[in-house]
Formats: C-alpha cells, sequence, structure tokens
C-alpha cells in the first residue's frame, strides 16, 4: 500500500539555521541510535560546505511522524545557487520558511520566497534563534508579512502559521511564552498544514528529474518526484526531454527511497514520493523518465539565465604543470561539459580556437565555488576577471543586470558606504536607523546597483567599514546600461625576475605599497606581487639579497622586519583583477599575474591601445 506522505522544502536566507533546525528534526523523530556518534550540520556532507558553513548542493531527507513519512528537502540559501532552488521546489507541496529573530527577512528571503509563492505553495513561518538577546520577534513577523504582501501572496498564503524556535537547542513554541521542549509542535503543523501529494495513482509511471549525482557503485543517480503511476526495479523506462525528444531507454536498476541521511533500496515506489534512480546513462536534469508509454514531458519551472561570466584556460605561466595533474585543456573542457550537464544554473561556450571555455553563473561565490573544486580535482588553469553578461531590450538599447543589495552598517560608516556606493552607479531606495533592524547604533541601507559596479567591492567594503559590516545581494532585474563605472584605483607591483623572494628585497620595497608575498614565495617575471600606493602599474625586482663584503657594518645592522603581507581569497582575486591580468590557480597555489608577462609585450600594448 502507498504510504501517507508529506513532501516540504526548507528556504531561508544564508546562515538563518536551515541545516541545524534538520540536524534537530532528524535527532527528535529517532532517526539515529542513542550511541550512534552524529556531526554537527550532518546534511553538509561537501568539503567547501563544511568549511564555508553555507549549503550549496539541495539534498533530500526524510522522518517517520506517526503514521507520515515526511521527506525534507535542505535548499541553499544562497542566491548564486539558486538554480537549485528553483528545481526542488517541483518537489515539494509545502515549504517551511525560516527567517532570523533578529536579522528579519534578507535580499536572498525574498529570492526563494517569491520562487515558491509563484508555484502556489503555502508556507509555514518560523521565527529561528529567538533566544539570541537582540531578538525582535514582533517587528520581523510585520516585516514577513510586508514581504509576502509584496511578492503578491494570496489570501490563503497571507493565512500562515508562525512558530517560534531555537534550532540549535531544538525547540519551538506556538507562543512566545509557551514551555520551550522539543520541536513536536513543527512536525504536528507539518502533518495539518502541508497537502498531501495530488497525484495520478492510476496512471503509466512518470517522474521529472530534479537533482543528479554520481554514486561510485551505482553510477549516474536521479532524484525526482513520482508524479503519476507505480515503478519496479528492472522495469523498462525511457527518458524524454522538454520537446518530447527521447534521449535514452533503459532499465530502473536501482529505486533508492529517503530514511534519514541514508538512500535505502526499495522494489517498489508509487506516485508522491521523492526518490532516487539509478540505470540512466544519458538522461539528465530536467528530463522526464517513464513507462515506455508516455509521449508528453513533465513540464519544468523555466531556470533563471546567467548575469556573470569569466574565461577559463590553460595555465601558461612558468610554474605550470609543477603541482597539478590535469592541466590541458582537453581535461579542463570535459569538466566543465560534465557540470553544465548536473548545474543547470552553469553555461558553457568554447572560443573559436577551442583554447578558452566561457562559463557563465549567477555571480561571483557559484563560479568560486566551480573553480575551487576543480583546483581540488587538481585541475590547473587560468581565469579572467568576472564580467556582467548584457542583454537587448526590443529596440537593442543595451541592458545589464542590477542587483538588490542590502547593508547592515555601524552608523559611523554609513557616510562612507553611501559615498563608494554612489561612486558604483548604485540607487539608494531606503535607509533605516538602528531601532528598525535590531542592533544598538546600526543603519540599514538598501540599494540597487548594476551587478559590475560591486565586482571587486567586497574587500573594499570590509576594510572601509573596519570588518563590521553585513553586505548581501541578489539578482533585481535587468535596466539600461548605466555609464562607465571606476575600475581599481591602485596600480599593480609587477616582479620583474624568475625566483624565490628575498625579505631584504621586500623590507625595502615595502614602502612602495602593499605585498601580496613573503620570504620564500616563488616569483616569476610578470606575476603581481602586491598593490602600488599609486595609479600606474611598478616593476619591481624582489629577488635582490643584500651586498656582502668582507667589511664590517659599523654598529649592527638593522633587523629586517616585514609588514605582514595581504592574503586573499579565490573569490577576492578574481573580483580584484583588471581586464589585463589573470588568476593563477593550481591545487597548492594561487598566484596573481599579467595576461602578457613580458614587459615589452604590455608596452607594445598600451602603445597600440593608447
Amino acid at each position: 500500500m502507498p504510504q501517507i506522505l508529506r513532501n516540504v522544502a526548507i528556504i531561508a536566507h544564508v546562515d538563518h539555521g536551515k541545516t541545524t533546525l534538520i540536524d534537530a528534526i532528524l535527532k527528535q523523530s529517532g532517526m539515529f541510535r542513542d550511541n550512534q556518534h552524529v556531526d554537527e550540520c550532518v546534511m553538509d556532507s561537501g568539503d567547501l560546505e563544511r568549511e564555508r558553513g553555507i549549503t550549496i548542493l539541495a539534498k533530500c531527507t526524510s522522518v517517520r511522524w506517526e503514521e507520515t513519512r515526511i521527506n525534507i528537502i535542505d535548499t541553499p540559501g544562497h542566491a548564486d545557487f539558486g538554480g537549485e532552488v528553483e528545481r526542488v521546489l517541483n518537489m515539494a507541496d509545502g515549504v517551511i520558511l525560516l527567517v532570523d529573530a533578529a536579522e528579519g527577512p534578507m535580499p536572498q528571503t525574498k529570492f526563494v520566497l517569491g520562487k515558491a509563492l509563484t508555484q502556489g505553495l503555502c508556507p509555514i513561518v518560523i521565527i529561528n534563534k529567538i533566544d539570541r538577546s537582540d531578538s525582535r520577534a514582533d517587528e520581523v513577523i510585520d516585516e514577513v508579512f510586508d514581504l509576502f504582501l509584496s511578492l503578491d501572496a494570496n489570501d490563503k498564503q497571507l493565512d500562515f502559521p508562525i512558530l517560534y524556535a531555537s534550532g540549535r537547542s531544538g525547540w519551538c513554541t506556538k507562543e512566545l511564552d509557551d514551555k520551550r521542549e522539543n520541536l513536536h509542535p513543527l512536525l504536528d503543523l507539518i502533518l495539518a498544514h502541508v497537502p498531501a501529494p495530488s497525484v495520478k495513482e492510476d496512471q503509466s509511471f512518470a517522474m521529472l528529474a530534479t537533482l543528479l549525482d554520481s554514486d561510485p557503485y551505482l553510477g549516474r543517480c536521479l532524484t525526482g518526484r513520482v508524479m503519476s503511476g507505480t515503478a519496479k526495479v528492472n522495469m523498462p523506462v525511457k527518458a524524454i526531454d522538454l520537446n518530447g525528444k527521447v534521449v535514452e531507454s533503459g532499465r530502473l536498476t536501482k529505486l533508492l527511497t529517503f530514511e534519514g541521511t541514508n538512500r535505502v533500496p526499495v522494489e517498489e515506489v508509487h506516485a508522491g514520493d521523492i526518490i532516487c534512480i539509478a540505470g540512466m546513462a544519458k538522461a539528465s536534469v530536467a528530463d522526464t523518465i517513464g513507462d515506455t508509454s508516455i509521449t508528453e514531458p513533465i513540464q519544468a519551472t523555466p531556470i533563471d539565465p546567467p548575469t556573470m561570466a569569466v574565461t577559463i584556460s590553460v595555465n601558461d605561466s612558468p610554474f605550470a604543470g609543477q603541482e597539478g595533474k590535469k592541466v590541458t585543456s582537453t581535461a579542463i573542457r570535459e569538466r566543465l561539459l560534465a557540470e553544465a550537464e548536473t548545474n543547470v544554473a552553469i553555461t558553457f561556450k568554447e572560443s573559436g580556437d577551442k583554447d578558452s571555455f566561457e562559463i557563465g553563473g549567477r555571480g561571483e561565490l557559484q563560479l568560486g565555488v566551480l573553480i575551487e573544486t576543480m583546483r581540488r580535482e587538481g585541475f590547473e588553469m587560468s581565469v579572467s576577471r568576472p564580467r556582467v553578461l548584457y542583454q537587448k531590450d526590443e529596440q537593442g538599447n543595451k541592458l545589464e543586470p542590477i542587483e538588490e543589495v542590502i547593508i547592515d552598517v555601524d552608523d559611523e560608516y554609513t557616510g562612507s558606504v553611501v559615498e563608494k556606493m554612489n561612486l558604483r552607479k548604485a540607487e539608494m531606495t531606503d535607509m533605516r536607523s538602528s531601532g528598525s533592524t535590531g542592533g544598538a547604533g546600526k543603519t540599514r541601507l538598501t540599494f540597487l546597483a548594476p551587478s559590475r559596479g560591486l565586482i571587486g567591492y567586497q574587500s573594499r567594503f570590509l576594510t572601509d567599514t573596519r570588518g563590521t559590516g553585513v553586505m548581501n545581494r541578489v539578482f533585481h532585474s535587468y535596466a539600461p546600461h548605466k555609464g562607465t563605472v571606476p575600475q581599481r584605483r591602485n596600480g599593480a607591483l609587477i616582479s620583474t625576475e624568475t625566483g624565490k623572494a628575498v625579505a631584504y628585497a621586500i623590507f625595502n620595497l615595502q614602502d612602495r605599497g602593499i605585498m601580496f608575498i613573503e620570504h620564500q614565495t616563488p616569483v616569476y617575471q610578470g606575476m603581481i606581487v602586491g598593490e602600488n600606493n599609486r595609479g600606474q602599474d611598478l616593476e619591481i625586482n624582489v629577488l635582490k639579497g643584500k651586498k656582502l663584503s668582507n667589511v664590517r657594518a659599523s654598529g649592527t645592522d638593522e633587523a629586517v622586519t616585514l609588514t605582514p603581507h595581504i592574503t586573499m581569497s579565490l573569490e577576492e582575486m578574481m573580483s580584484y583583477i583588471n581586464d589585463d591580468e589573470l588568476l593563477e590557480v593550481t591545487p597548492q597555489s594561487l598566484r596573481l599575474r599579467k595576461r602578457f608577462l613580458c614587459p615589452h609585450e604590455r608596452k607594445r600594448l598600451s602603445k597600440e591601445a593608447g
């Protein structure tokens, strides 16, 4: 007999506590043994997810509550991974919207909630981290209601139930002064508020592939919701794309359902359940997999187009091939094609001579995560500065992507932030003082800014706010081109020699600017070793050691004291470089360099450009 099912997705802004709440639900629903060791954020299975504390890939889990199996989908909170969110909401019949009790609704909250409301899902609102000292639950509920109204929610969606919770402590209540014991009120509310799957049990088997991953034993695994019918192991099936064209035919060699954090093999699955299948070699995301008699594909939600792109090419620096194992353009091309196949938010184009590849994505973070993943797999490559992807309107005018930027900053830095954002062609749409943002002496600024103006601004923003500011951004719309935006103000310090940097040379040169290298760092001609204090590039020799002689110095020699060098993350380096520069990525190193290493070539090109 088919089981009683509920399918629910958890959506929230980054770091509002989705994965921590799922941890607590799994523990309290009896999915783990009493003596079983369970890691924190058990759903964040990837190394990058654990290191960065963010969810990158959507994942499914399930718990049993009373006689019902609840399938829970953990979604990414960052808008750069919004392609995942748009797809997985097709599998859900309801959503849990998690909002921080102090921060309130943030840009990514708006992004994912808008997608859920468009699909007609009715949310359960949880005000999380209610035990924070700066909690302001009543104001946050008003802000959430206003957000629902601004997103054109219908009357049924506006009548949302509210719970107050602390995911880390593992409790939720219907009223603020209720007894704080466990998460049972949430599980009961899911059964009462989320409808059972609306499916066609008596029709032929059909499911929409929503997630794709690879298993070392099973091969390609496709996850999705069964829309109609029943499937059994070894049943013959075919996959058709969105146009109804047959992609391949095959057999379902394995059927798996979710129990806790594990995938469990079963002999039969029914309509409404979220399952994982193996046995298909070509079928991909958005394909319909079903009985051999089906002809009509299941319609999938269209994915928003990418707004930003980088060019990835072979690493041709003097140090190429010393650290990575996968260095050829063929290896890089195959890896990028595989990524574009599984990640629908990524686009792939190759140049005419097929030695460089343009990868489009939602933002710097998504592109940075892809490059970091490849780097850990042993790839070496050169990466260009990110650039925005333009569109044209019906009259042929150039349109550029605009982002909504929400900045929480101490009052004393407000003027500096507003000035810098204005230089980047941003328009301020809202400004609220500390009384309404849940922090003393804080101001919340809202801007509409062109994406290209924000490239490289994050590090400058942290400097301007002494590391205390918080900036969140999300794609808003396409708008007419805003004109030129100022690029990086200072020039680069460029090495003139190849070898290992010497502390004595760095000590004598550090008053010229900020250094990116330290003693004994390998450098080569054309490599960027620092940022000049002035506007133009400066070539320096960081290999020049102290001249030794048999004449004693009068008095003691001056001790060499180096100012700490600047260390940047992969995304910061991508944003930092100019159009005539590249980022060299290897498994062990990240280096900034000029596109043309030879100074004569750079001078010739600058003369031609001038």
